[in-house]
């Protein structure tokens, strides 16, 4: 049963661990460190999920282009991934179909194939449709595309994916903040001193710097430790209205060898991205979509689609930086996605610093660093978290369409819609949300467009929402389901209750 948020023990004293970075590798470290009995502080500047982690391409995959990199055990780890996520949070992790259009004079097409053999062989055993030969829709696509390949991946919701694991991670208790920046880091002859914005000072055995596109700046932060940069590469993305009725992806080849996808989203729009853009090494600055990346993908649409997007056609966008661990040499788009673990001791004291990753390995890379955690204070590693559902994934059979349908049944009085959103958010969890509900009367505040005062309550007491933002963008997508109106209620509403 998931703990509300403010019933966790603030207990003071001396952690084992303090992390630092509140996106998908430090909660996912957080989750593990504490349900291998560590006592854990997770500390986030922002919001969980508000930088790297939540302006994804929204998907688990092995990384199909990885394999021209021969990045083979990234690509393995990967893949094997899929399943344990979907198992992990059947609610917001579900397979995906992919059509890949074949353009003779970019790769032929048995080299397309060898690719996606061995795709499917460093699968293993999967839940997941093996890759095959299909004929492309010329009813979607330009008439010059004929033939394509069909593979699986997975889609994820990955800012709750984020919050999933915090909770997890707090139920199981974890101390965790957010809002909370780490201002210094100090150390004595057996403990660090972590400073926060909030006047507070914490004390830890050991340091996790998972602070994604700042973690060389936490590093700078102790003079004795060696910092290493990182590669920060932005990744834009945009949202239009639904170019296609069907529910496949499309994974697209540009002419400068990158790919764009083209993924259903939310119901009504189509997912577009994502581009590849070097940013220097300040993670400060103002990060956001630029015309000439709008541009780029649209060219890259106009290529491949009969139905086009205009300027007026976006109805949003998002970027995000991602923090490569990777030298500036060569281009954004082939730079490897895996990630270092960089263990520096200060006066004896453990500092460890997560550099790099991907959302779909997130799980594997905290266990590997809650494996090195475990040699730190001569522990034998135990590995849990591939068995253990994520909050609101205790789901029969791992049947969503059945969980809707039974849910339908149990709640009348809602609209099928609602409990559809309510199901592909909040899972089991939903229940928590309609506890005892019997009517509309019982939901609270109609806040507008379907969100009750229950769910915004929810959010605050167990998924440390505080804002209109953390609900409308983080928690659900919202943002681009309401109307002014509603959005602006939902704001004044997290403003008067969230504290």
């Amino acid at each position: 049963m998931v703990k509300s948020a403010p019933n966790v023990n603030m207990d003071k004293g001396v952690f084992d661990i303090c992390i630092i970075g509140g996106g998908i590798n430090g909660c996912g470290i957080a989750r593990d460190a504490v349900g291998r009995g560590y006592k854990v502080l997770l500390i986030e500047q922002g919001d969980f999920a508000s930088a790297t982690s939540s302006a994804s391409t929204k998907l688990i995959h092995g990384g199909l282009r990885y394999l021209e990199n021969f990045e083979f055990g990234l690509v393995k780890k990967a893949l094997r991934e899929r399943d344990v996520l979907m198992g992990m949070a059947p609610h917001i992790v579900w397979p995906l179909q992919f059509i890949l259009p074949h353009e003779p004079h970019q790769r032929p097409m048995w080299m397309i194939r060898i690719g996606l053999y061995i795709y499917d062989f460093l699968s293993g055993k999967t839940k997941l449709k093996k890759s095959f030969k299909t004929e492309v829709n010329n009813h979607i696509l330009n008439n010059k595309f004929k033939k394509g390949i069909s593979y699986s991946d997975c889609w994820v919701d990955d800012a709750r994916l984020v919050v999933l694991n915090a909770m997890d991670a707090n139920a199981r208790g974890a101390v965790v903040k957010t809002n909370t920046k780490c201002v210094s880091l100090d150390h004595e002859s057996d403990q660090w001193d972590i400073t926060c914005d909030d006047g507070q000072t914490y004390t830890a055995q050991m340091i996790v710097n998972a602070a994604g596109p700042w973690a060389s700046n936490v590093m700078k932060m102790v003079g004795e430790v060696k910092p290493q940069s990182l590669r920060l590469v932005k990744g834009s993305h945009i949202i239009v209205p639904k170019l296609y009725k069907s529910d496949e992806c499309y994974i697209l080849q540009n002419e400068d060898g990158r790919i764009v996808f083209t993924i259903p989203y939310e119901g009504d729009y189509t997912l577009i991205g994502t581009t590849d853009v070097d940013l220097g090494d300040d993670p400060d600055q103002k990060i956001e979509i630029s015309d000439s990346e709008i541009g780029y993908l649209k060219n890259v649409i106009q290529k491949y689609f009969k139905k086009k997007i205009r300027g007026i056609d976006v109805i949003a966008s998002y970027a995000g930086v991602r923090p490569l661990a990777d030298d500036d040499e060569g281009e954004a788009a082939y730079a490897t996605r895996d990630y270092d673990l960089n263990l520096q001791h200060v006066d004896g004291l453990p500092f460890l610093s997560v550099l790099g990753g991907k959302l779909t390995t997130y799980r594997v890379l905290a266990q590997e660093v809650v494996d090195k955690i475990d040699r730190q204070f001569h522990k034998e590693p135990h590995h849990w978290t591939a068995g253990e559902k994520l909050p609101g994934g205790d789901i029969e059979e791992d049947d969503l369409k059945r969980f809707i349908r039974e849910k339908t049944i149990e709640y009348p009085f809602l609209s099928k819609e609602l409990i559809s959103r309510y199901a592909r958010t909040y899972g089991a969890c939903m229940d928590i949300i309609l506890n005892r509900a019997q009517s509309l009367d019982d939901m609270g505040m109609d806040v507008g467009g379907g969100v009750y005062g229950r769910e915004l309550d929810y959010l605050i007491a167990y998924e440390f929402a505080k804002t209109g933002d953390d609900v409308l963008y983080r928690r659900t997508k919202l943002y681009l389901h309401l109307d002014k109106a509603s959005q602006k209620a939902v704001h004044k509403y997290m403003k008067d209750h969230a504290k």
